[in-house]
């Protein structure tokens, strides 16, 4: 059962459908602060929301990062599942950093954040927006092929994506983000104890990236601001900042 965090200060809709909406937080500081935007996980299906990184963006927030918390069309919603999930995703980021000065956020210094399959989305995402600082991806889906061959969500992946990768080769090859080249960098934090999206998946992530692996650390402790891993996710962030300013 998700728990609510207090409500955000707006919750915008970027498009007609319920699950269209961002979630907007300011953060702690004074002038423009960095913005985050979180994309959540759960496999993509409807049964998951954006509700349990509610406490994550409380936490950025008293980092001194705005949020950006977004909802999207999933698997058993109309037009959820590949593509209609990527599309919402990226109208999303666009609509977060058009609306970012009014929550006291700084769009030049848009980072993406993504747990589970929401890394999947993060890593993906991140190679069509070059003006972007980053993304980190938390356990993340980030070779959907290989999540396919491990059936991990009991063949979650052909759910996602409508069908196989024999069937679609070149849908399966577009939405895979290994297939997908940025020049923004990309983090990829993943636990060796994690039972959900085992390790090996952003481990053999190409380069160039940075793979941080958390010894003993499950899927869900690098999305607990109360966890010893919640610090290293701050620091990651917080380290992409300083890459120089893209256009």
């Amino acid at each position: 059962m998700e728990i609510a965090p207090p409500e955000a200060e707006a919750r915008l809709a970027y498009g007609s459908h319920p699950s269209q909406f961002v979630d907007f937080r300011r953060g702690a500081g004074e002038g423009p602060r960095p913005l985050v935007v979180m994309i959540h996980g759960g496999f993509w299906r409807q049964r998951r929301t954006l509700t349990y990184a509610g406490h994550l963006c409380i936490a950025l927030g008293r980092e001194g990062f705005a949020t950006a918390n977004i909802e999207y069309r999933r698997i058993g919603e109309d037009g959820g599942g590949w593509p209609g999930t990527f599309d919402d995703v990226r109208r999303a980021i666009a609509f977060a950093r058009e609306h970012a000065a009014g929550f006291g956020a700084d769009p030049a210094r848009t980072l993406l954040l993504g747990h589970s399959a929401g890394g999947h989305l993060a890593l993906l995402a991140v190679a069509e927006y070059p003006g972007l600082c980053g993304a980190v991806s938390l356990g993340g889906v980030a070779n959907l092929l290989r999540a396919h061959e491990l059936r991990l969500g009991e063949g979650v992946a052909a759910e996602f994506m409508g069908g196989t990768p024999e069937a679609m080769p070149q849908a399966w090859r577009d939405a895979d983000p290994v297939h997908r080249p940025s020049a923004v960098p990309r983090v990829l934090i993943h636990g060796t104890a994690d039972d959900i999206v085992p390790c090996e998946i952003s481990r053999d992530f190409p380069e160039p990236r940075r793979y941080v692996e958390l010894a003993g650390v499950d899927h869900f402790d690098p999305i607990d601001p109360a966890s010893a891993s919640w610090p290293v996710v701050v620091l990651e962030l917080t380290a992409l900042l300083r890459s120089p300013a893209r256009p």
